[in-house]
């Protein structure tokens, strides 16, 4: 098979814990790329906070925000921004369940409050550099959102309108931690509009995964691995399972298909 695209995600898939990568990642995106295959770095974190990684490891392609902003080298494909409305029913009702809420737009992270120790341990978990308190006037601009310091019985009251479901963020001290997906703009629905701009096909695209707001995307690619850190309810949306981020699971994943030796 004649591989044309490879999408990562980065947290638990690319980064380990302690935010660094196996050198045999770097060298597998190399080999691949060196073979003629597009890497993307798929993520739900904001692009502005994965540069340096990206630059590290000479990707020049992204889905960011979980979907919402989608670029093909230096062509803008996707940017679905959240709707306001959206946007201040969150706010309402996390100020209603004593919730916190990082909001994300093309340049910055708006924290609801920036003193909350789970907002600090968020932005200590994931390195974010790029943070401000959130204002009114970013409402039109935000790309995505993750919920902070939720207990499971505090998801419902967010899952009201069809188009919105969370996603608890699976990484280490950040499982109070939930991400806002749209069914109509997620890392899937990225892939498609990625996969016919470029005219692949299906089967000839491959992701890596561990979190459950990578679910869509394993299941819209040819090849979906989830990683042997993810998160169980993850297993039935992907076609393979690989070792760990720490055990070299994205080299060891592309040894399955015959992209390494």
């Amino acid at each position: 098979m004649s591989y044309k695209i490879l999408f990562l995600d980065i947290d638990g898939t690319i980064l380990k814990p302690d935010h660094t990568y196996t050198e045999s990642t770097k060298n597998a995106i190399a080999e691949v790329k060196r073979q003629g295959v597009e890497v993307f770095l798929a993520t739900g974190r904001p692009l502005h906070e994965i540069m340096d990684l990206a630059e590290e490891l000479d990707v020049h392609s992204f889905v960011g925000y979980n979907g919402a902003l989608g670029i093909y080298q230096e062509e803008t494909i996707i940017n679905e921004t959240l709707k306001e409305s959206t946007t201040q029913e969150f706010l309402k009702i996390a100020k209603e369940q004593n919730n916190e809420i990082v909001f994300y737009t093309a340049e910055k992270n708006y924290f609801t409050n920036m003193t909350h120790p789970k907002t600090k341990q968020f932005i200590d978990i994931f390195n974010l550099k790029q943070n401000e308190k959130f204002t009114e006037e970013i409402t039109s601009n935000v790309l995505s959102g993750t919920l902070l310091n939720l207990q499971p019985e505090d998801v419902a009251a967010y899952e009201k309108e069809a188009d919105i479901h969370l996603s608890q963020v699976n990484v280490e001290g950040a499982e109070h931690s939930y991400d806002i997906i749209r069914q109509s703009v997620n890392k899937g629905v990225a892939v498609e509009r990625i996969m016919d701009r470029l005219g692949v096909r299906k089967e000839q695209t491959i992701a890596f995964g561990d979190g459950m707001n990578d679910k869509e995307m394993l299941q819209t690619v040819g090849e979906g691995f989830a990683m042997g850190n993810c998160a169980t309810e993850l297993l039935p949306y992907a076609k393979h399972q690989t070792t760990t981020v720490t055990e070299s699971g994205i080299a060891n994943g592309l040894k399955q298909l015959g992209l390494l030796k």
